[in-house]
């Protein structure tokens, strides 16, 4: 199981689902406390903007952020939950969970796994530039990028709402 949500919510997502396995996407600098309970080899902390495109002062996501992404999940068990989290739970760690699902269900079509991120968040927006890297690292030829762009801007929201995906 993956949960995903919004940083203000880590801990108490951590505490109720049993989570082992965290991803955390922040801005460089942002402060937040490490989750209790979770190894140091099993929390992948990643570190840039909420940026599509490069913009002065600001750091993007980098095809090594998708890398590392990608070889993290690779090394999940799915046995225990995983928590992947940015700031509000709205656009990095939906991309993020995005890229596990078109993972995890190679066999399924990308616009299907997109419909069922909004159908479990209303308010997802998936950065587009997170997952056109993971479409690259996976071999998705594209089709990552354009079943997001299919579902369009999530519902207008200042945090997401956690939500939890079956990989």
């Amino acid at each position: 199981m993956i949960i995903v949500g919004p940083l203000s919510k880590v801990q108490p997502l951590v505490d109720a689902h049993g989570v082992r396995h965290v991803v955390t996407l922040l801005a460089p600098g942002t402060l937040h406390e490490p989750p209790t309970g979770i190894a140091a080899d099993r929390h992948l902390k990643l570190y840039f903007h909420d940026i599509v495109q490069a913009m002065d002062g600001h750091t993007p996501p980098e095809p090594k952020d998708a890398e590392r992404l990608i070889a993290f999940l690779a090394d999940w068990d799915r046995k225990d939950p995983m928590l992947i989290h940015c700031w509000a739970g709205i656009s990095r760690s939906t991309a993020a969970a995005y890229t596990a699902l078109c993972m995890f269900r190679p066999e399924a079509d990308e616009e299907t796994l997109a419909t069922e991120l909004r159908a479990a968040s209303p308010s997802a927006t998936p950065n587009r530039l997170i997952v056109s890297l993971a479409d690259e690292v996976l071999g998705r030829q594209g089709r990552m990028v354009k079943a997001i762009e299919r579902i369009g801007r999530g519902a207008d929201a200042f945090e997401g709402t956690p939500f939890v995906l079956r990989p």
